[in-house]
């Protein structure tokens, strides 16, 4: 028996592209071969990739920091508690919510690493998870490594992507444990409007079902969209796990800081288990992270950067023959139906080849993702750098608008 036939059921699909080729522009080593020869990547949610997006207030911080020595440490494996205790007065500020820094929030070495921890304590072999498709790909990979049965929820482009209460009801049955959501969501950015999230916590409270909701686009929310946090709704607070991130809102995603806040009930469980599964943070990530969230402006100047880049991207694209596209509700992400122009593979290879620039298959994000693509609008720090990259983009969905009669 070889050693990949011991692999246990969960792990052994998986594959890192050492010997079949994988198209994910997260895993193996392709993105960064691609980048070598010349290539462009729009395909990794971090805002300003590559260019540099470290505010000076955190530049200064971390200087002091590592001339004190301290970053050469460990902090306290839940996080440093000065770090709790501005991510609690973050979170009360946004959702009203009384968190208290030592029995309310966890750090985690970023959002990716906290999703599946929030979800660890509850699932085990066999259990239902209920995800909105399309979402993020982690949503129907993380349950399934451990042990559980991801559910694919549809939402349907046509309704904005908004989730139907009657779909999760369709596939409530008694194995179902658990609701995980992406809010706002990626890959589409909506924003799920209050109406619908009512709707699905009710549901979520009368069939006594856990949320974990992954909140890591959530700071930066436009056209004035109600952004309605779940953890604050009747009877959602002793059932929510909210996961939360530095990398979008901040621009540091490099830093590896994430958070997940909920109960003190289900805290005592994550604190029980961090120094096993996640370690602790970095120290001198965590200082960076402090001064980040005590700068302001910073935050509002990201804010305006982004709004301006989701309007300069939808300008540039979204009138493609053949293409159909909304502007971004949130983040830094556009997501654009090219279904008409041939395959989200077809149409991916293609702006990898002639346009030099590596976006996303919409494939990977669910069924309904298939014959779309998300490109990481906020990348690169200056406007006109991102612009030329758009009107390569441009350039090349033109052409095969063109090949298949639609100009």
């Amino acid at each position: 028996m070889g050693i990949r036939e011991k692999l246990n059921s969960r792990f052994a699909p998986l594959q890192g592209g050492l010997f079949l080729n994988v198209t994910k522009a997260d895993v193996g080593e392709g993105t960064g071969n691609f980048q070598k020869a010349g290539g462009d990547v729009m395909a990794w949610a971090d805002p300003f990739y590559p260019d540099p997006s470290i505010p000076e207030s955190v530049k200064e911080a971390m200087r002091q920091a590592l001339e004190s020595g301290i970053p050469a440490h460990y902090t306290m494996p839940i996080g440093m508690l000065e770090l709790r205790q501005a991510l609690a007065e973050h979170i009360t500020e946004t959702t009203g919510l009384p968190i208290d820094p030592s029995r309310n929030v966890i750090v985690t070495p970023g959002s990716d690493s906290g999703l599946l921890y929030a979800m660890m304590p509850f699932l085990e072999a066999g259990d239902a998870v209920l995800v909105p498709d399309p979402s993020y790909p982690s949503n129907f990979l993380d349950p399934a490594l451990l042990g559980a049965v991801p559910v694919p929820v549809p939402l349907r482009e046509e309704n904005n992507y908004q989730p139907e209460i009657e779909e999760f009801r369709k596939r409530l049955t008694p194995k179902t444990k658990m609701v995980l959501i992406t809010h706002p969501n990626n890959p589409t950015t909506t924003v799920f409007r209050r109406q619908a999230m009512e709707e699905l916590c009710r549901f979520i409270v009368e069939n006594d079902l856990i949320l974990v909701s992954d909140q890591a686009f959530q700071d930066h929310i436009f056209d004035d969209i109600e952004f309605v946090h779940p953890a604050t709704l009747p009877g959602m607070w002793e059932r929510t796990l909210t996961v939360c991130s530095i990398s979008k809102g901040i621009g540091l995603s490099g830093f590896r800081i994430g958070y997940i806040y909920a109960n003190d009930v289900i805290m005592d469980t994550l604190y029980g288990g961090a120094v096993n599964v996640l370690g602790a943070p970095c120290t001198l990530s965590s200082i960076g992270a402090i001064a980040a969230l005590k700068d302001r402006q910073h935050l509002a100047d990201v804010y305006t950067r982004l709004e301006r880049r989701r309007r300069q991207a939808y300008d540039i694209l979204h009138d493609v023959p053949g293409v159909t596209m909304k502007m971004s509700e949130s983040g830094i992400l556009s997501w654009l139906n090219v279904s008409r122009l041939g395959t989200d593979e077809e149409v991916c290879t293609r702006l990898q080849e002639e346009a030099r620039i590596l976006v996303n298959q919409g494939s990977p994000y669910g069924s309904q993702g298939k014959g779309h693509i998300r490109i990481v609008t906020a990348c690169f720090a200056s406007d006109e750098e991102a612009a030329r990259r758009f009107t390569r983009i441009r350039d090349v969905l033109l052409k095969m608008a063109a090949e298949k009669g639609l100009v």
